[in-house]
């Protein structure tokens, strides 16, 4: 059963890498990189739901590994995860702190 709950999409505006590594089992290294986004609403899977008006154009800043080439491209939409989505939602616009 997929999971339903709602996500945000924005666009990568900067990528930080950290430094901090780790290798996988198949020996890819991956790199922990802070993501700055610029919400522009809701998942495809929620066309109902719109974006309050005090997160237009707002930016968050999330954690991802990077690995590949393709995954430290900046101006390409990326969506947040349901838990990420619900912290913003709540007003917490820098998901890189605990």
């Amino acid at each position: 059963m997929r999971d339903l709950r709602p996500r945000l999409q924005g666009i990568v505006v900067s990528i930080t890498r950290t430094g901090e590594k780790k290798t996988d089992s198949e020996g890819n290294v991956w790199e922990k990189c802070i993501f700055e986004v610029k919400l522009t609403g809701f998942s495809k899977r929620t066309p109902d739901k719109q974006l309050p008006r005090n997160l237009r154009n707002a930016q968050v800043r999330i954690i991802r590994w990077c690995c590949f080439d393709w995954h430290y491209k900046i101006g390409v939409r990326v969506t947040l995860t349901p838990n990420e989505t619900q912290k913003v939602l709540s007003g917490k616009l820098d998901l890189t702190e605990k």
